[in-house]
């Protein structure tokens, strides 16, 4: 782990190992995010990125096997969804997960399940839809006829419901069109200069180190590659297998 990237970081894993069954699939992993930071993980797949986010989440039963998860400084490894979700990290899957028999205003409302607070729930509720109006023109509309890119917004708002100080986002580009593309990592931006600290998993590289503070590459569950975005653009194994381009400089055809 770079520590330069500050003492007390807002999230640190050190040294995490998880398993599947018997299976090893993060070995040793280490890395942070900063308050206010948007942190990529890249990789291909198989690598490991998702089960960073699910153990950090509570998603995988009891664990990690070994190592450490603080957040704010506290250890959270082995603590349960709920507990982690209320103080304040918000998981969004890969694939969205929604309710898609639920409305649009139903499943934004499912998101803030831990909260007693009605009358913030409301204010959250109007920011969230404010910064995403598609989904207020929809909020009565059910969520499995939404648009995959519309999906994909109600998914993060969904997240953002529970007012998260840390967001971890899943693949939110997958399956979308190069437009839809672009203006979800715009509202990324968006909710990171809210005050959100960004965690996101994602095979398209170069949007992700777009808008990244720092960066990790990770290979059969184990960091190989960390830096800043500049850093690792100009990295070759980067630029090669997530980038595209050649090791000649030349760009890899497209199809």
């Amino acid at each position: 782990m770079d520590e330069h990237r500050g003492t007390s970081p807002l999230l640190s894993l050190r040294d995490v190992e998880t398993r599947y069954d018997r299976l090893t699939i993060l070995s040793g992993v280490s890395l942070a995010a900063r308050r206010g930071d948007i942190v990529a993980i890249l990789g291909a797949n198989g690598a490991g990125k998702s089960t960073v986010l699910k153990t950090v989440a509570g998603l995988i039963d009891r664990q990690p096997v070994s190592g450490s998860i603080r957040f704010e400084g506290r250890e959270i490894g082995g603590m349960d969804v709920e507990e982690i979700v209320r103080l304040g990290i918000a998981y969004v899957p890969e694939g969205r997960q929604l309710f898609s028999r639920l409305t649009v205003d139903e499943n934004l409302r499912m998101g803030a399940y831990t909260r007693r607070d009605k009358a913030a729930v409301r204010k959250d509720y109007e920011r969230v839809t404010a910064l995403l109006p598609i989904l207020a023109e929809r909020r009565k509309q059910t969520a499995g006829t939404l648009s995959g890119g519309e999906q994909q917004m109600l998914a993060i708002a969904r997240g953002l419901m529970s007012r998260p100080r840390l967001l971890l986002l899943d693949e939110p580009s997958l399956g979308l069109a190069p437009l839809l593309v672009a203006d979800i990592f715009r509202i990324i931006s968006a909710i990171n200069d809210e005050g959100v600290t960004i965690v996101l998993v994602e095979q398209n590289a170069r949007m992700a180190l777009s808008i990244a503070d720092y960066g990790y590459v990770l290979e059969n569950g184990r960091v190989v590659l960390e830096g800043s975005p500049h850093a690792l653009m100009v990295d070759d194994l980067v630029r090669h297998f997530y980038l595209g381009i050649s090791l000649n400089g030349e760009g890899a055809p497209e199809g």
